[in-house]
């Protein structure tokens, strides 16, 4: 589903959205709000690039982040839900993820963890091995993956 078949669906069923990106920076909210009459939907976005965003506009536990460090589901979720709290949308979702140079052998180059969170479903959570395909390459991935997510959500019975 394109950005404009997410608009428009999202727009005719009355829900709202809100992003919580670290990786991405806001390529998400931007894909979005590219689409005429996006300010219908979108909400708003959040950039938590620190670790200190995060826990600032989004409520992720400085607990989670130490035990389980900012590319993880459990952080994934985190932000998802604080975004959802927050924003008070219908759906938030949320990415972040090690887009390079670098990573590690735990955390490698290309991994990115995913949430979607809507009003009365289930957090959905994932991880992603993207692979080494740049900067770039990991972010617009992680970008499309993110807009895949959503448009699913808005296809789901519970959305109908």
């Amino acid at each position: 589903m394109d950005t404009t078949d997410i608009i428009r669906k999202a727009s005719a069923k009355g829900h709202t959205l809100a992003t919580a990106e670290s990786c991405t920076a806001g390529m998400i909210a931007a894909a979005l709000t590219d689409v005429p009459g996006s300010s219908a939907v979108v909400d708003r976005g959040y950039v938590t690039y620190s670790n200190q965003a995060k826990m600032d506009m989004l409520g992720v536990s400085a607990a989670t982040l130490d035990a389980v460090g900012a590319v993880s589901e459990e952080v994934a979720v985190e932000m998802a839900e604080g975004a959802l709290s927050r924003a008070g949308t219908s759906f938030a979702v949320a990415v972040t993820g090690i887009a390079g140079p670098g990573g590690s052998e735990h955390k490698p180059e290309g991994r990115v963890c995913f949430a979607l969170a809507g009003r009365g479903r289930k957090t959905h959570v994932e991880t992603i091995d993207f692979g080494p395909l740049g900067r770039d390459g990991v972010r617009c991935a992680t970008r499309d993956h993110a807009l895949n997510l959503i448009g699913q959500a808005l296809s789901a019975p519970l959305c109908a």
